[in-house]
């Protein structure tokens, strides 16, 4: 039964997700605490360290979730059934793309899931900052070096500065300032 739950709810998760794997963080959360899979905690370990792992963060996610759920049965389970939605709509797409493209209703349709897209990435991000101790109403000595780990990161980021440097400089700050 668990690896029916995991394929039903894993397949869902695919079939909805819009605009990467970041963006369905909050329904991958949703989905499994009210399984009773695992708990903020667990989850927010495996988010990071599915972040860290090489390939997309959904992908991992939904790995990792499986594995801890029911072992490797369960990761190639919900990992096949997070991938399966994309790639039947991938094959069925691809055939009508050349005359659907520039259609006014295509154009509409992206046009309007941009904001959506947006808003569930900005909301993953407050959520894991949440769950993370970043956004903090105590103010401690570490909440404040996280906070400004946490700003320092965002404002790189719009220097065009490479991604895997502020990683770098963001882990450095954490070994020097901790």
């Amino acid at each position: 039964m668990v690896y029916i739950n995991l394929f039903i709810t894993f397949f869902i998760i695919g079939l909805v997700s819009f605009g990467g794997g970041y963006a369905i963080l909050p329904l991958v959360e949703e989905e499994v605490i009210s399984h009773g899979w695992m708990t903020t905690a667990e989850l927010s370990n495996v988010i990071a360290l599915a972040s860290m792992t090489p390939g997309s963060i959904a992908i991992n996610s939904s790995t990792l979730v499986g594995f801890n759920v029911a072992g490797v049965l369960g990761a190639f389970i919900s990992t096949t059934a997070m991938v399966m939605p994309s790639l039947i709509i991938v094959v069925i797409v691809s055939n009508l793309i050349s005359k659907i493209y520039n259609h006014r209703i295509t154009i509409g349709f992206f046009q309007g899931l941009r904001p959506v897209i947006i808003a569930l990435i900005v909301y993953a991000a407050i959520r894991f900052g949440i769950t993370n101790g970043v956004f903090l109403i105590e103010f401690s000595y570490e909440s404040l070096i996280t906070l400004f780990i946490f700003i320092l990161s965002g404002v790189l980021l719009f220097t065009r500065l490479n991604p895997m440097y502020i990683i770098l400089i963001s882990g450095v700050l954490g070994i020097i300032l901790f």
